[in-house]
């Protein structure tokens, strides 16, 4: 073992996931050793080719890619993302920015299967594994579900995804990638399994503003203009939709952070569900049925060292961009 964390991502891969992946590799701490590509933020095959793209990009064609879920678990027709998301990250999931004309190009016809990438990690690795989920937790539940022992023996998942306190961010009740499946998520949560949520809690404390996407231009690399252009219009969204904001949250940065350090963010301890049905579908909550259980296998995130993310945060993502 070389000493380092070996990290997994799971991406949707939009925006704030390509954030995510410069964070990772700019973090000396981990050694990315691939990425399970999953629907959300955009379809399946477009997130393939996203993180094909950026790691083009970002000097990283080595980290191989994975295939995950195409759909929801009960879904009966074809994913597509809707006209909001499309909006808010690009009709190409990336702000419109051109990473690599090539990945249009590239063939995909010898998929790779990620859940069983995930599995054979968790044999090889250990407690040495890192694994981030930022989309949907289909590929998760899918995983738990052909293989029941992964509950045991997978080191403590960080995710990015649901909201305890605060309000949702598609329904008043349910965040992005829950609401994308509350089944996946509610099987990921009811199996024993120790997660770490990182939801709009603190997501939405962590605001990545114009002067940072400045200050990546004035880099003069490739990946760094695309980085700006990228998350410029990423932040525009958030000036129309949530002007009291001041930037855009860094939801998929945050939780890859804090899989690295968990010390950044203070956690209540409790067991969570999710609601399947009627108008809070999509919430997360504390599961009544196990509020007195002496075993608490999740952590929530509350409260977030902000300063100190940010600091990591321009000092990872700079990294990631000029090497």
């Amino acid at each position: 073992m070389s000493g380092r964390k070996k990290l997994i991502l799971d991406l949707d891969t939009g925006i704030d996931d390509a954030l995510a992946l410069a964070y990772a590799l700019g973090s000396p701490e981990v050694e990315l050793v691939g990425i399970i590509a999953s629907y959300g933020n955009v379809t399946l095959h477009r997130a393939e080719r996203n993180a094909r793209a950026v790691l083009e990009a970002l000097g990283h064609p080595e980290v191989p890619v994975f295939r995950g879920a195409d759909r929801a678990l009960s879904a009966e027709g074809e994913f597509a993302p809707s006209e909001a998301v499309l909006r808010i990250h690009g009709s190409n999931g990336l702000g419109e920015q051109d990473f690599c004309a090539a990945a249009d190009g590239w063939c995909y016809s010898a998929p790779r299967d990620g859940m069983a990438f995930l599995a054979r990690s968790v044999d090889a690795y250990g407690d040495d594994l890192l694994y981030v989920p930022t989309g949907p937790l289909t590929n998760l539940a899918m995983a738990l579900v052909r293989e029941p022992r992964l509950a045991r023996v997978l080191p403590c998942v960080t995710f990015m995804g649901g909201a305890l306190a605060v309000p949702g961010n598609v329904t008043p009740c349910a965040e992005a990638n829950i609401h994308n499946d509350p089944e996946a998520a509610d099987v990921a949560l009811s199996l024993g399994l120790r997660l770490r949520m990182i939801g709009l809690d603190v997501t939405h404390q962590a605001i990545l503003t114009r002067s940072d996407t400045a200050s990546w231009r004035e880099l003069g690399t490739e990946a760094g203009r695309l980085y700006a252009d990228m998350t410029d219009h990423y932040i525009g969204t958030y000036e129309q939709n949530n002007p009291h904001m001041g930037g855009c949250a860094l939801h998929d940065p945050l939780a890859v952070a804090a899989a690295i350090d968990p010390s950044l963010v203070e956690c209540l301890r409790t067991n969570l569900r999710v609601d399947l049905s009627g108008a809070t579908r999509g919430r997360t909550v504390c599961d009544p049925r196990r509020l007195r259980d002496a075993e608490k296998n999740h952590e929530v995130a509350l409260a977030v060292d902000v300063p100190r993310f940010l600091r990591l945060f321009r000092e990872r993502v700079g990294r990631a961009l000029t090497s």
